[in-house]
C-alpha cells in the first residue's frame, strides 16, 4: 500500500519516485570480455580508384534550345566538346553564357580549343591546357 501511495505522490509531483533495486537485478562486469571488445577493430577499406568508363560527348547546337542538353551531360559527369560554328553571333553568345552559368554552378572547367570550339569538363576531370604549347615547342604545330 505504501508503494501505491508513493506512486500517487510522484504523479502529483510531490515526491520523486524511488524504486528499490536488488543486487540480483544487475549482471556482473567481466573485465576480460570488455577488453576483447576493445581489441576488435573495424577495417573497412574503400578503393578511391573509380573504374567507371569516362565518356566524351560532342554537341553542335543549332539553336539556344539545345543548350540545356549540354549542361545535362555535364551533370552526369560527361566531358563535352561544344562546336558553336553553326550559330549566328547572338545565339553563340547566349549559348556560351548559358554554358558558363551551368559550369559555374557545377564547379566545372572550360577550355577553348579554337574560336568556336570548347571543351567543358565536370569538376572530377582536369583539363591540361599546355598540350598546344608542348606540341608547338616540338614543331608539330606551325601556327
Amino acid at each position: 500500500m505504501a508503494n501505491m501511495l508513493n506512486k500517487f505522490k510522484y504523479f502529483m509531483g510531490l515526491e520523486d519516485l524511488e524504486e528499490e533495486y536488488g543486487e540480483d537485478d544487475y549482471e556482473e562486469y567481466d573485465e576480460e570480455l570488455e577488453g576483447a571488445r576493445q581489441m576488435r577493430v573495424n577495417n573497412n577499406v574503400v578503393s578511391i580508384h573509380n573504374n567507371v568508363n569516362m565518356k566524351l560527348v560532342v554537341h553542335e547546337p543549332l539553336s539556344y534550345e539545345e543548350a540545356p542538353s549540354i549542361i545535362e551531360d555535364l551533370k552526369i559527369r560527361k566531358t563535352v566538346v561544344v562546336n558553336l560554328e553553326q550559330l549566328d553571333t547572338d545565339c553563340k553568345r547566349q549559348v556560351f553564357d548559358f554554358m558558363n552559368g551551368g559550369l559555374y554552378a557545377l564547379e566545372g572547367n572550360i577550355h577553348k580549343v579554337t574560336k568556336d570550339i570548347f571543351i567543358l569538363a565536370p569538376n572530377n576531370v582536369e583539363i591540361d591546357g599546355h598540350l598546344k604549347e608542348d606540341l608547338k615547342s616540338k614543331g608539330l604545330f606551325s601556327w
